[in-house]
C-alpha cells in the first residue's frame, strides 16, 4: 500500500537541507527526475530525498515535443507549482539556459522560487537548447555565463537556494574546455558545477579533479555518458547523481502495454494485474486527504 504525505515543512528548510546534504563525502544525493505532480507523488511515496522537475520530461509530457527548447518559463513555473504543492521534498529544477539573457535569468531565478524551487540548474548552451546528448549542441561564450550565475545568484531571495551551473562545452570544445568553465562558474558563485555528457570513466574522473567543489553527474540510459554505480560515482568525486527520466520513461512503457492491450483485445481489461488498483490510486493522490477538507468546510454552513 502507499503511504501518505508526511508533514509539511516550509521550502526555505527543504534549501537548507539541500546545501547541507551535499557537503557529505562519498554520499552522493541520487536524484531522480519527474515531469509533472502525479510522478513527484510516486517518487516521495517511494522513499526518495530530493526531486528533479526534468526540462525534458515536462517538454515531453506536456507539450508532447522533444527537449529542443520549446519550453516556456511560464509553463516551467506552473508544473513547478504544481509539484511544490504535491509533495513535501527538495525541488531542484531545471531552468534550461535561463529563458534568455542575464536579466531573463533573474526573473527566472525568482519565478521558480516563488514556485517552490530549492535549486535552480542553468546552463551555457546557444538558444534554443537541446538535451546534452542530441548532436548539434552549442555553447555561449563563458564570460557571458559567468553573467548570468551572477545574476541568478543576486536574484535568490533565500541564500540556502542552490545555484548549479552546467557546461555543454563537452561536445563541442573537448573536456579540457568544460572542466576550465566548471572551475569558473564555481568562482563565479555556483554551488554546483555540472559538466553534460563526458564520455568515459576517465572523462568522469577529471572533473572534479580538474575543478574542486560540488559537482553533479547525469546518468541517461542510451546517452553518451558510460553508466556507474552510485558508490562509484561518489568515489569520484560527485555530491549529486542525477537519474533524469527513467521513471517517465518506464511509464510510457507502461502505457504503451496497456494501450495495445485494450487495442488488440478489443476493450479487455486483461492488463488488470499489471496496473496500480482503484484503492492505491486514490491514495496516491490524497483523496482522503481531500475528503476530510471538503467534510470540514462543508461543515462550517
Amino acid at each position: 500500500m502507499i503511504s501518505g504525505r508526511r508533514g509539511f515543512r516550509m521550502p526555505s528548510s527543504h534549501s537548507r537541507w539541500l546545501r547541507e546534504r551535499i557537503q557529505r563525502q562519498n554520499d552522493p544525493l541520487l536524484l531522480p527526475g519527474v515531469p509533472n505532480a502525479l510522478t513527484a507523488r510516486v517518487l516521495e511515496n517511494v522513499g526518495f530525498e530530493a526531486i528533479y522537475v526534468s526540462g525534458a520530461g515536462v517538454s515531453n509530457t506536456f507539450l508532447g515535443a522533444p527537449d529542443v527548447g520549446l519550453l516556456t518559463l511560464s509553463e516551467m513555473a506552473v508544473q513547478v507549482a504544481a509539484i511544490r504543492d504535491a509533495i513535501d521534498l527538495p525541488l531542484v529544477v531545471d531552468a534550461d539556459t535561463g529563458f534568455g539573457n542575464a536579466l531573463n535569468v533573474q526573473r527566472t531565478v525568482r519565478s521558480l522560487e516563488r514556485a517552490g524551487a530549492n535549486g535552480i540548474q542553468i546552463e551555457d548552451q546557444v538558444a534554443p537548447k537541446r538535451c546534452g546528448h542530441f548532436d548539434g549542441t552549442s555553447v555561449i561564450e563563458a564570460s557571458e555565463m559567468v553573467g548570468k550565475i551572477h545574476a541568478a545568484a543576486d536574484a535568490r531571495d533565500d541564500q540556502d537556494l542552490l545555484i548549479i551551473a552546467r557546461t555543454d562545452a563537452r561536445a563541442e570544445l573537448g573536456i579540457e574546455e568544460a572542466c576550465d568553465r566548471a572551475r569558473r562558474y564555481l568562482a563565479a558563485g555556483a554551488d554546483v558545477a555540472f559538466v553534460e555528457a563526458p564520455r568515459d570513466r576517465g572523462e568522469m574522473a577529471m572533473i572534479p579533479r580538474e575543478a574542486p567543489g560540488r559537482h553533479l553527474i547525469n546518468m541517461v540510459e542510451g546517452g553518451l555518458t558510460p553508466i556507474l554505480p552510485l558508490a562509484d560515482l561518489g568515489k569520484l568525486g560527485y555530491a549529486i547523481v542525477l537519474y533524469a527520466n527513467p521513471a517517465m520513461r518506464a511509464a510510457i512503457a507502461g502505457m504503451q502495454k496497456a494501450a495495445n492491450a485494450l487495442y488488440k483485445q478489443g476493450g479487455s481489461l486483461s492488463m488488470l494485474p499489471d496496473i496500480i488498483s482503484w484503492d492505491d490510486r486514490q491514495t496516491l493522490v490524497r483523496k482522503e486527504e481531500f475528503d476530510r477538507l471538503d467534510a470540514h468546510y462543508g461543515s462550517m454552513k
